[in-house]
Parts: C-alpha cells; sequence; structure tokens
C-alpha cells in the first residue's frame, strides 16, 4: 500500500468514525465530515465558528449519485452535472431524506458538487459517502488553498489533513440555484458564466442576493485580517502611498498595468496578468500581506468576465464591514 493510498484508507476511517477531515478539491481545501452524521456536521460549524443557518455543500464522488441526495433532478440540472462535473460547479436542488436538516441550514434545498482532485475522489471512493464540507478555515477569514494553511489556522481542531498539494483553480465553486427552470448564479466561482451560457445557450443571471442561502453570501468573507480597502486600478498606487505616509503598514496587489512600477508601501504583491492565475493565487497573496504585517491592503478589481467575476466576488466580500462594525 502507497503512502498515499495509505492517507486515503486513514482519513476514510476518520470520516466513518465521525471525526474531521481537512481534504484537497481544485478549488479550496474542505473540512469534511460524513454528510448523514448530524454530531460530526456540528462539529464542522463549531470548528469553524460558522452559524448554523449557513448551509455546507455536500461533496459527493460522482454524478451518478446525485439522485441518492436530492428530490429530483431537473433536465437542466442534469445537463450542468453531465458538463461540468467533476469540476467546480454546485447545484442546489431540493433536498433528499437522506440529508439531515443540519447540513443545509435548516433548508429544504442541499447544495452538491463532484470536485475535481484526484484525492478527493478517492477519499469520496474509499469512504462510500458523501461529504459535507465547507472551507478548511475560520467562519469568514481567507480560504485555504494548501495543506499547511489548514494546519496554521485550525490546527489540531482537525483529525486529520490529508495533503493534496496546491489547489489548481484557487477559489470556490460557482454556486448554480438548479431548482426551477431558470438556473441563475448565486456565487461566481471556478466555472465562469461564459461557460454557463455556452451551454445553457441563453444568458445566465448573476444574483447579488437570492430567496436560497448559499455558502459565500455573508457581506464580510474571504477576508484577511488586514482591511482591504478596493479603488480604481489607475489610483492603486497614489492610495498605497498616501496610506503609508500616514503611518499604515500598507499592503499592495499591484494591478498588472502597473508591473514593475516603484511603490512606496510596506509589501507588494504584483498581480499575473492571467485571471486564472490570480484565481490561483489570490487567498495565497492575502495570506502572504498579513504574514508580512501589514494591517491594510490597497486593491483594486478585474475586469468582471471569465474568472475576473469570481475574484472581484471574493476582494468585495474581502473589503465588507467586519462582524464588529
Amino acid at each position: 500500500m502507497t503512502e498515499r493510498t495509505s492517507d486515503i484508507e486513514k482519513a476514510a476511517g476518520v470520516l466513518r468514525a465521525g471525526g474531521l477531515v481537512a481534504f484537497p478539491t481544485e478549488t479550496v481545501y474542505g473540512l469534511g465530515a460524513n454528510a448523514e452524521d448530524s454530531a460530526a456536521v456540528a462539529r464542522v460549524f463549531q470548528v469553524k465558528g460558522r452559524p448554523p443557518s449557513h448551509p455546507l455543500i455536500i461533496h459527493i464522488g460522482g454524478g451518478e449519485h446525485l439522485g441518492d441526495w436530492v428530490e429530483d433532478v431537473p433536465a437542466t440540472a442534469r445537463l450542468l452535472a453531465e458538463r461540468f462535473w467533476p469540476g467546480p460547479l454546485t447545484l442546489v436542488l431540493r433536498r433528499g431524506s437522506r440529508v439531515p436538516l443540519e447540513a443545509t441550514g435548516g433548508l429544504e434545498t442541499v447544495a452538491v458538487r463532484v470536485p475535481d482532485h484526484p484525492v478527493a475522489l478517492a477519499l469520496l471512493s474509499a469512504f462510500g459517502g458523501g461529504v459535507a464540507a465547507p472551507s478548511a478555515n475560520r467562519f469568514g477569514s481567507v480560504s485555504p488553498t494548501t495543506a499547511d494553511h489548514v494546519c496554521a489556522e485550525l490546527g489540531d481542531a482537525v483529525d486529520f489533513v490529508l495533503d493534496g498539494g496546491p489547489c489548481q483553480v484557487g477559489v470556490e465553486s460557482t454556486i448554480i440555484d438548479a431548482t426551477g427552470d431558470t438556473p441563475g448564479v448565486l456565487r461566481p466561482g471556478g466555472v465562469t458564466r461564459e461557460d454557463l451560457e455556452a451551454v445553457l445557450g441563453r444568458p445566465v443571471a448573476v444574483h447579488s442576493t437570492s430567496r436560497v442561502r448559499v455558502p459565500g453570501q455573508h457581506p464580510s468573507h474571504y477576508a484577511p485580517r488586514a482591511r482591504v480597502v478596493l479603488v480604481e486600478p489607475e489610483k492603486v498606487v497614489a492610495e498605497a502611498e498616501f496610506a503609508q505616509q500616514l503611518g499604515h503598514q500598507v499592503g499592495v496587489l499591484l494591478p498588472p498595468s502597473f508591473a514593475g512600477a516603484p511603490v512606496k508601501a510596506h509589501a507588494v504583491v504584483a498581480v499575473p496578468g492571467s485571471m486564472a492565475a490570480y484565481a490561483r493565487g489570490l487567498y495565497g497573496f492575502l495570506r502572504e500581506l498579513d504574514q508580512r504585517g501589514c494591517g491594510l491592503i490597497i486593491a483594486s478589481l478585474p475586469v468582471e468576465r471569465g474568472l475576473g467575476l469570481a475574484i472581484a466576488n471574493r476582494l468585495r466580500r474581502a473589503a465588507g464591514p467586519r462582524p464588529s462594525e
């Protein structure tokens, strides 16, 4: 038995015993529990400090299992599952009886996806059931994209951390409300609106609010310790230097159009020109600026098309009002 296989079997055993396993997906690391074990699911909320009304995503091993977890699968949902699974797309459908209300935040809908990561799929296969998992971090903070991020933030609160290397997408899955005839995006993510529209053959709305509660809708989310301030791209350098002069320890996410420009700030991270590379690195950049002692981060929003829509969503929520405000 290889070391990786041994780790996967151990992780599956922890899940069966009601424990918590942090595991890699293509998006971010998840904090997983047996989706049918209400006590284990409740512990996920406790460890994260997550409000119990915020639903979790059920991760399953393949689209053929979808009917085991939901009440019915409309034709549009089936089409999206066939096209995008495994992958960073979550479908919100009517909850099946197998799903405890603790996992759905008390809702009669459930969020389900099939992750596109070999370690996650091997874990789901070895476990033989569904795994309820939000991101493996404290509620509202920056999501983890490496096993080290998980260990640094949650430590011994997790029973086992399954290391699958750095996540390749870097932002969470796109969440689609597929309960009706007209699907809409509840959270932009790793599958772009343009990709969805190409498959469905019609425009897809992106909702800023919705009747269905889903992960990632809190006003302050994905936030580093440092305060995040968003300005227009052409104002990033001037705003950063002004704040630095006022005595702040300023971190800068420097837009690609200003690559190489000198900036008088405490720390500067150059944003990649590729949106895929930016998404993959975003949470790591925010963590780096925290680690370098920045108290204020100046950033700008990318153009909101393709993965830029998901990146802009994460930055807006990172800059949102904190719970104490």
